[in-house]
């Protein structure tokens, strides 16, 4: 496997992301939701380097009190762009005060866990059509490939530089855009459940870019539950299954027929 250029690889996606907006968004900023963690502020100074602060928007969104917010806030100053500080909390506990009384007083853990990521989505939309923005996905590959996202939670998004990038290539950029060492190594967690990343995975990172890069592992048990995971999560990194419609030929003759004749008129 060759060595990872990080100069080379940030630079093509700068473009990638130059290009993107050139022809999705020519007036358009990017809106970033900010985690403080390094893929957040990777996305955040690879979208300054391809389109200048003045076009980059970051989103803060605590679940109530957030330790490790004054992360958040010292990437947005590193970048000095704008941002705002958008408090998810009363949104989750009005939504969960309201379903779960309809559903037998039952609320899973796993919901728990899931909403705050969407309703954090659905922020993050609310202002990118405010300001007139572009919503940056801030996945990357290591994540992608055993699930570690929440469906149209942080797994959405309408451009992502990442995602085909593992955790370790990641980290080499945020070396590379030279973000605070303290942002780029901070020890990966959703902020939602309490547990890191890989408290919840059952392996490391490490671990599991070597494997997702050279096919290469040490444990076989670890490799297991990664193929596992994998192959679950598939579908989350798919388009939505669509039922096929099989028109009649004669049916779309008429139709398009009916089409022109409408526009004609």
């Amino acid at each position: 496997m060759s060595e990872f250029d990080a100069k080379e690889v940030k630079d093509k996606v700068v473009n990638w992301i130059r290009n993107w907006f050139n022809e999705n968004g020519n007036d358009c900023c990017a809106v970033v939701g900010i985690s403080g963690g390094k893929d957040s502020s990777v996305v955040a100074a690879l979208c300054v380097e391809a389109l200048g602060k003045d076009r980059v928007f970051g989103v803060l969104m605590p679940n109530g009190e957030q330790v490790d917010i004054d992360a958040s806030y010292k990437l947005v100053n590193h970048l000095g762009i704008e941002y705002c500080t958008i408090n998810i909390h009363s949104a989750i506990r009005a939504l969960k005060h309201e379903i779960k009384p309809q559903l037998g007083d039952h609320w899973s853990v796993q919901t728990s866990v899931n909403l705050p990521a969407r309703i954090r989505m659905a922020t993050l939309y609310a202002v990118s059509q405010t300001v007139g923005g572009r919503v940056a996905n801030t996945c990357n590959l290591s994540e992608d490939w055993v699930g570690y996202a929440t469906r149209y939670g942080d797994g959405a998004g309408d451009f992502s530089p990442l995602s085909k990038l593992t955790v370790t290539e990641v980290k080499a950029l945020g070396r590379e855009l030279n973000i605070p060492a303290e942002l780029v190594d901070k020890v990966p967690a959703d902020g939602l459940c309490g547990h890191t990343d890989e408290d919840n995975l059952g392996f490391t990172y490490d671990v599991l870019d070597r494997y997702i890069r050279t096919g290469e592992i040490d444990d076989e048990r670890t490799k297991e539950r990664i193929d596992s995971m994998h192959e679950k999560n598939l579908f989350k990194l798919q388009l939505m299954p669509s039922f096929e419609y099989a028109v009649n030929p004669q049916t779309e003759v008429l139709n398009n027929k009916q089409t022109g004749q409408k526009h004609a008129n």
